[in-house]
């Protein structure tokens, strides 16, 4: 199974609207063995085209009332290898990009209150070497969070 096919999708389209579901349930509504979903979920993990799986936590249920959009411009562009190892050992920086446009990179933070947030991004992000400037955009409400549709 080198490429995935019709199955795998309609695998991945139950799964992904509810992870908690069932392999046998999973194996009903395609209408095969239960160990066939399971040999195709872990091929699809060895493939990479399921990357995790785990629960998604609502921030502010832990005390994580702010969630922040930040801009990061860096002195040069190759140093985004440098500066993405060091974003990662900050746990409050939860997703980075690097992007074309305005900044090199974009990540989302999240941050207890505007104190806590401060504290993020004068000793964390901005002692970073190579972190140029920031700017940092305050998300009021996340209307939705989804996969990307399989067809």
């Amino acid at each position: 199974m080198d490429k995935i096919d019709a199955l795998d999708k309609k695998i991945l389209r139950i799964i992904t609207q509810n992870a908690r579901m069932p392999f046998k349930d999973v194996a009903t509504q395609c209408d095969v063995s239960r160990a066939a979903i399971h040999q195709r979920v872990a091929k699809m993990f060895e493939m990479g085209v399921i990357t995790g799986s785990g629960y998604q936590v609502d921030a502010k249920l832990l005390g994580y009332n702010l969630c922040a959009i930040v801009g990061i411009m860096l002195e040069k562009g190759n140093m985004y290898d440098s500066v993405s190892n060091e974003l990662e050992k900050i746990p409050e920086v939860v997703e980075a990009y690097y992007t074309l446009g305005k900044y090199s990179m974009m990540i989302r933070v999240y941050a207890k209150d505007d104190k806590h947030l401060l504290h993020i991004l004068n000793q964390g992000i901005q002692s970073i070497p190579g972190v140029s400037y920031t700017e940092t955009l305050t998300a009021l409400d996340q209307r939705f969070s989804r996969q990307l549709p399989i067809e």
